[in-house]
């Protein structure tokens, strides 16, 4: 009995082996090896390296609280912006509590200057992650007045920024056009007049 039980244990033993060796470490080694030559910066996170330091990721939204830059969707990740707590508020649309975030975000945004009749959406709501990059183009340029005037520069010059900085869908369907915070904000420190803080 001992004899059949070793038997049969051993093509499933071996099967569990072969196929553990194959789909945890070949198959993820060969992945990471393509992306590696393929896709290297996406492969590693899509950091932004200046002069040696990593100064962030294009995948990862920051916190800019400064009226001299363009703000983010508000973040529930951790204590805000925490990409190893990335999480939603999980608030009901229906919920009190949520309600009177967004009424105050509102508020917030109006208090900083916020232009044109409503506040974007993506300006007052957290995103599925906490962590959401972008921005809709409404809500980058509901805020060039601020930034403009905090900076000292003309408004058309801004909002010019803005626009070269819209991702649109690929193809012309997949995805929404949407404007990258951090690299929006890289490039406004570039050709701004005035030295960052």
């Amino acid at each position: 009995m001992f004899t059949e039980i070793r038997a049969a244990l051993r093509p499933a033993i071996t099967l569990l082996l072969l196929l553990g060796g194959i789909t945890g470490l070949a198959y993820p080694a060969l992945i990471t090896g393509v992306a590696q030559v393929a896709l290297p910066a996406q492969a590693n996170g899509s950091m932004i390296v200046d002069r040696g330091t990593v100064v962030g990721s294009e995948l990862i939204a920051q916190g800019f609280a400064s009226p001299r830059y363009f703000h983010p969707r508000p973040s529930a990740a951790g204590k805000g912006y925490d990409a190893s707590a990335s999480a939603a508020t999980n608030l009901a649309p229906g919920s009190k509590d949520l309600r009177d975030a967004i009424a105050a975000r509102v508020a917030e945004a109006r208090a900083q200057g916020m232009t044109g009749v409503n506040v974007p959406p993506d300006l007052v709501t957290t995103s599925a992650s906490g962590l959401d990059p972008d921005l809709s183009p409404e809500a980058a340029f509901s805020q060039v007045a601020r930034v403009a005037k905090a900076r000292g520069m003309a408004e058309p010059q801004v909002h010019a920024l803005v626009e070269r900085s819209i991702a649109w869908p690929l193809f012309g369907i997949i995805g929404e056009p949407h404007v990258n915070v951090l690299m929006l904000n890289r490039q406004l420190d570039r050709i701004s007049t005035n030295l960052a803080p």
